[in-house]
């Protein structure tokens, strides 16, 4: 089995990254920006450029810009191409503990408890030691609802998304009210939902059959790999959550900047839950057109 690891940096390679290059069953792809300092180094790893990704795909490269995040999705593209079986997804500020990546249960069927509730949203957060807290791009308008049955059910999940002890996935408001410094019981895990349920890009890992679909939308702030989640739920995929496998030692930012890259979240989200329920091409009505444009040079990769 390949697997692969992706993600973008505009540091030095950090205490993360060491590790992460120095896992022998796993390759490490890290992305290049504008601002990733010109001598950046692995040991085993694959670094590209910001040359490298112009000369691979300009006009791609054009309509996600640069500075940004969403740069990975050419990490998602060599992965594929390189014949990744699983690509995991990370920040360069999540530390791998000794357990990561020892937990796939992708493609595997797996008996995990089960959330199930009538409103369009679970929140993944709320079931756990931490239930005052909430994942970025829950719903706000939901937030007074998070009342579920538990029971139990086999799933054979095509995402995991592995959570992190330290500084969670909150949204501004959230990190605002409660600055946490968190350790997620493990009893609690694993577990999925009957319904939509917000999943990040900073410690999660994707059969190959999703990457396809599964694209960080630019130009829509902090909202690019929450939609992307919403995205290919919509479109049947499913996620099994997994017990803390990182311990988050977020880089520094700016809450105010963040809060106002969340508000098309804020304004946005219960509506796009709606309307992906219905057909999973109303993504289109929430995004701009450049991030459309990006989205459709993305997937004539994979045709």
């Amino acid at each position: 089995m390949k697997k692969y690891i992706i993600t973008t940096t505009i540091n030095n390679p950090t205490e993360a990254i060491h590790k992460f290059d120095e896992m022998h069953d796993w390759k490490l792809i890290v992305i290049g920006d504008k601002k990733t300092p010109v001598n950046y180094k692995l040991k085993n790893g694959i670094y590209l450029t910001p040359d490298d990704q112009e000369n691979y795909d300009k006009d791609l490269s054009d309509a996600i810009g640069w500075n940004c995040i969403q740069r990975r999705n050419f990490g998602l593209i060599k992965a594929y191409e390189l014949g990744a079986d699983i690509v995991a997804t990370i920040d360069d500020d999540n530390i791998p503990l000794d357990n990561w990546g020892k937990n796939l249960m992708i493609s595997k069927n797996i008996e995990s408890n089960y959330y199930e509730t009538d409103d369009i949203a679970f929140d993944p957060i709320s079931i756990t030691n931490h239930p005052n807290l909430w994942h970025r791009g829950f719903p706000l308008q939901l937030l007074s609802k998070r009342k579920y049955k538990k029971t139990i059910k086999q799933i054979c999940p095509d995402i995991q998304a592995d959570f992190w002890d330290g500084d969670p996935d909150i949204d501004a408001i959230c990190r605002m009210e409660h600055r946490p410094e968190c350790k997620f019981d493990k009893s609690y895990f694993p577990f999925s939902s009957n319904k939509f349920s917000p999943f990040n890009s900073q410690n999660t890992f994707l059969s190959k059959k999703v990457i396809k679909n599964y694209f960080l939308f630019p130009h829509i702030g902090r909202m690019d790999d929450i939609w992307a989640s919403y995205y290919v739920e919509s479109l049947g995929f499913k996620v099994i959550y997994n017990y803390p496998t990182v311990y988050q030692d977020r880089n520094e930012h700016d809450l105010t900047i963040d809060l106002k890259k969340e508000v098309i979240g804020y304004e946005n989200n219960l509506k796009l839950l709606n309307e992906l329920n219905m057909n999973p091409n109303n993504i289109f009505n929430f995004i701009p057109e450049r991030s459309k444009d990006a989205f459709k040079l993305y997937q004539r990769h994979f045709s």
